[in-house]
């Protein structure tokens, strides 16, 4: 449909028969029709063809024109200097090697290049006028640059000043030193003016305030600059860096975790802000100073002097600089030397048994953050040789403290394998199967200390997480949960073991027909988890094992309804939601999910449910209160209860807690919430909108689809420009275009459409967002689509779309149907098609009269059409029918000719006097 809907028919003649003149010839139509990529991939296609030294000069030139409208500057200077090499004459190819290198920042060369097309061409006028404006900007750059100079040396002498009392004084000169350091000139002037010896000066000081200062003056030096940002990890060194990581004060940790992230960022980019002389500059190799700093962060990690939250910044960075970002990068060359060289030290922090003699400081988010960098570690491993060392490696640690350290030893061996459980659950269950590990978690579950009790029930809790242990489990360890639960005096003992019955009580799913436990068991431990959720006695890192209990208890939809009824401890929940401990995330998350019906659940085949019964095959059963009425009651309830706020605030505090799968879980929610129109403008109110947008570019393709869905829902119903006030609005452009792929189904093409015909009918601005995103190849190729709202979607979006100049250009392209496809939509009996069309063919000869000409081109039917649109019973198509001719009167003498030749003349005259329609 694509195809059709884009060019012409192709020559009958076989790929190797194409030349590189007919591929340049392709190239050029692309271009001009704004597909910019397919147009470089011709070029380059034909470049493979070409010998031509003078073919192969102007091949490389036109992708040099492509690289600059994809904002590709690097490869766009790099293609024209290929084209002046062959020609030092050709001023296009100059001129566009000019426009790269400005945008690049190196202004110098640009100016070279423009007088150098100067020279050439001295009558012409854009030539003169892009040199005038390329002066002014450097005249503006070196007098901001000379106004700088004087103002960070008066700054450091304020800050380094140890007599200088005036507080505000201080905390001023240290403000406009970091808002300096965002802007280039500043930033570059800070560099060279001795700024990284001054501002380690400020280090040194130990003072909170000048720490942060420095930090912060550091990241703007540092922000997208990699031969800076190696010259200061140079200078500054990376112990020092590892070392402020870890200080106790809080926010300097945190300032200091923000430097490293850009610096790793800058390293493994190398962006385009780069300094560069005349010649091109030395290529810089960064990978040893990105091993460096991941050497002392992970040393950091098992520092003894080092802060519980610096451990944890550490942890962080870990997880979001070393695993790869997209399975399609190749190289996980990174994972591999960490966990060789740091795999032992992560597991130290999650072996941690708090409380315990010589135990790491560490915060409620430590072991869960060393579990969640495990598990990308061992994501990204890619064969069976990496992933069969990892569980040596794990093995063999927990081997050394099992085997020869009493009891101590016993409890560290058991804790990592609660720590593998949470993360990479395939090297959990390997470790779990060591000789004498189980039999020491059910032994210690029965402890009089309540220190090792904890430890041992959840290792029990996790490891029957898992289906292949949980029959183990409920044979050998169900009786003895029950009897903690029942006879242990300590409530954090006990609330843990009625986690381990929750999870066994559910092992059933929410298949109605496979009950654990006896009739009224599972209600009553759902009645015990909301009245210790509700117990604000107990601490908030106690009262998340109960939110565990019920995200595992509410697969059962009698739990779901008394859960939604209880608003006091859906209030709760909600609060722990929104508290620092993030370990309860994912568990909250599960909760929603079920009280919303949210996972996916197919309709069985009905021949497959008799051949089931034959064969008797279990076959699930749904719950009666799981039915649609009862799931849209909940979601009314939760919504009143304060869900939307909850749920902003999960998705609004980064953390390592808010996994992929997480992310999905809180998109399937959202995208339950929205499910019904009026229910979208309090989603809005409460600050879902700003939080879907996150959730739709970062985590899992399907929770990634889930939440564009549910942008998608709102766009449609919602007025985008309230929903998504000022600049987020173009945020929601590319999910929604994401839903346009062929992958997606159906509902999830049409809602896209629909959004996108909304936001299309805004603004320019919006229009070329939505251009940008590549999406009209997409759309023009659901106007072929043979479900009718869908293909009425597409059109509608065109229709929008249309008032764009690029896409009134596209409509021209020679050897497109484009123009021929909505003449003849708009003589189609289906009255809303046709009525998107002509719609779409009034707005194209309204604002591009030259597609006037054409419309009699593309179709000999065209004046039965339009004179079937003037005599429709419908009042909307004959007015679109109407301004149609009058614009195609006004655009040609001979187009005007054939309309007055024809009947339209009287039925013109005809409709004039109708009064009922003025």
């Amino acid at each position: 449909a694509a195809a059709r809907a884009g060019a012409g028919p192709c020559p009958n003649r076989c790929p190797w028969q194409v030349t590189a003149e007919q591929l340049r010839a392709r190239g050029n139509a692309l271009f001009q029709a704004g597909d910019h990529g397919a147009a470089l991939a011709t070029y380059t296609e034909a470049l493979s063809l070409s010998d031509a030294v003078s073919e192969r000069a102007v091949l490389h030139r036109n992708r040099a024109a492509c690289y600059l409208k994809l904002e590709d500057y690097t490869k766009a200077e790099a293609d024209a200097t290929k084209a002046i090499e062959a020609d030092g004459r050709d001023v296009k190819a100059l001129f566009r090697r000019s426009q790269a290198l400005q945008q690049l920042g190196r202004l110098d060369q640009a100016v070279s290049d423009l007088q150098r097309c100067v020279s050439l061409e001295p009558k012409n006028k854009a030539f003169h006028e892009a040199l005038r404006a390329l002066g002014s900007s450097m005249h503006e750059k070196m007098k901001a640059m000379c106004c700088t100079d004087s103002k960070v040396e008066q700054m450091f002498q304020i800050l380094l000043d140890l007599d200088e009392k005036d507080a505000d004084k201080k905390q001023k000169a240290a403000q406009n030193l970091i808002v300096l350091a965002r802007e280039e000139a500043g930033a570059e002037k800070i560099f060279q003016s001795d700024g990284v010896r001054l501002l380690m000066q400020l280090l040194d000081t130990a003072k909170a305030d000048l720490m942060l200062a420095a930090l912060r003056t550091l990241v703007g030096l540092c922000s997208g600059h990699r031969s800076r940002t190696m010259a200061i990890l140079e200078e500054l060194g990376a112990p020092r860096l590892a070392a402020v990581l870890g200080v106790e004060h809080e926010q300097v940790s945190l300032a200091a975790c923000n430097l490293l992230h850009v610096m790793f960022d800058s390293l493994k980019e190398g962006l385009q802000k780069d300094f560069r002389g005349k010649q091109d500059a030395v290529v810089l190799d960064s990978s040893k100073d990105l091993k460096l700093l991941i050497k002392h962060l992970l040393e950091l990690l098992v520092l003894e002097g080092a802060s519980a939250h610096g451990r944890d910044n550490a942890l962080n960075l870990l997880i979001k600089v070393v695993p790869r970002k997209s399975p399609k990068e190749t190289n996980n060359s990174l994972s591999l030397w960490v966990i060789d060289q740091g795999l032992k030290k992560i597991l130290e922090v999650g072996s941690t048994v708090c409380g315990s003699s010589g135990s790491l400081p560490v915060t409620e988010n430590s072991r869960m953050s060393a579990s969640v960098l495990l598990s990308k570690l061992y994501e990204d491993l890619k064969c069976d040789a990496e992933r069969e060392n990892f569980h040596h490696l794990c093995e063999d640690y927990v081997r050394s403290w099992f085997e020869g350290h009493e009891l101590p030893g016993k409890l560290r061996a058991i804790q990592t394998v609660s720590c593998l459980l949470q993360g990479p659950s395939d090297a959990g269950n390997r470790v779990l199967e060591l000789e004498g590990i189980m039999d020491s978690v059910l032994s210690l579950c029965a402890s009089v200390c309540e220190a090792h009790q904890l430890v041992a029930v959840e290792a029990l809790i996790h490891a029957a997480d898992k289906a292949k242990r949980a029959s183990f489990i409920t044979a050998n360890g169900v009786n003895l949960l029950k009897e903690i639960y029942k006879h242990s005096e300590r409530d954090s003992i006990r609330i843990r073991a009625l986690v381990g019955l929750c999870k066994l009580g559910s092992a059933g799913g929410t298949d109605f027909s496979m009950k654990q436990f006896a009739e009224g068991s599972t209600m009553k431990l759902a009645k015990q988890c909301r009245k210790w959720l509700c117990n604000e006695a107990i601490d908030a890192g106690t009262r998340r094992w109960a939110v565990e209990g019920l995200a595992y208890l509410t697969f059962d939809a009698d739990v779901k309804e008394e859960f939604v009824e209880d608003k006091a401890a859906m209030q709760a929940m909600f609060s722990l939601a929104k508290s620092e401990d993030r370990s309860v995330l994912y568990a909250v998350a599960s909760t929603l999910v079920n009280c919303t019906n949210s996972y996916d659940h197919e309709e069985p085949d009905p021949q497959m449910l008799e051949l089931a019964k034959y064969a008797k095959q279990h076959i699930p059963e749904q719950h009666p209160k799981d039915k649609p009425e009862f799931v849209r009651r909940r979601v009314r309830k939760l919504l009143t209860a304060g869900v939307v706020s909850a749920l902003a605030c999960m998705v609004k505090n980064e953390n390592p807690a808010l996994t992929n799968s997480c992310r999905e879980l809180i998109s399937r929610v959202f995208l339950a919430l929205v499910e019904e129109a009026e229910d979208r403008g309090s989603v809005v109110a409460q600050g879902g909108g700003k939080a879907l947008i996150p959730l739709s570019l970062e985590g899992t393709e399907v929770g990634q689809t889930k939440a564009a869905q549910a942008l998608a829902k709102i766009t449609i119903t919602f007025n985008p420009e309230m929903a998504f006030p000022g600049e987020r609005i173009y945020e929601v452009v590319r999910p929604l275009v994401s839903l346009l792929h062929l992958q997606r189904t159906a509902l999830e093409n049409f809602e896209g459409l629909m959004a996108l015909t909304n936001l299309a009918g805004i603004s320019e601005r919006l229009r070329q967002k939505i251009l940008k995103e590549r999406a009209v190849p997409m759309i023009e190729g659901f106007m072929f689509e043979e479900h009718e709202l869908i293909r009425l979607a597409a059109t509608e979006c065109m229709c929008n779309m249309a008032m764009s100049k690029e896409v009134q250009e596209m409509f021209l392209a020679e050897g497109s149907d484009r123009l021929k496809l909505i003449v003849l939509y708009s003589g189609e009996e289906d009255e809303k098609l046709r009525r998107a069309a002509s719609g779409t063919l009034a707005m194209l000869t309204a604002l591009h009269p030259p597609i006037c000409k054409r419309i009699p081109q593309v179709t000999v039917h065209w004046l039965e059409i339009l004179q079937g649109l003037l005599l429709s019973p419908s009042a909307e198509l004959q007015h679109r029918g109407a301004v149609v001719v009058m614009n195609m009167m006004a655009a040609a003498r001979e187009v005007a000719e054939q309309l007055i030749a024809s009947e339209m003349l009287e039925i013109l005259s005809v409709l004039a006097k109708d009064k009922d329609k003025p």
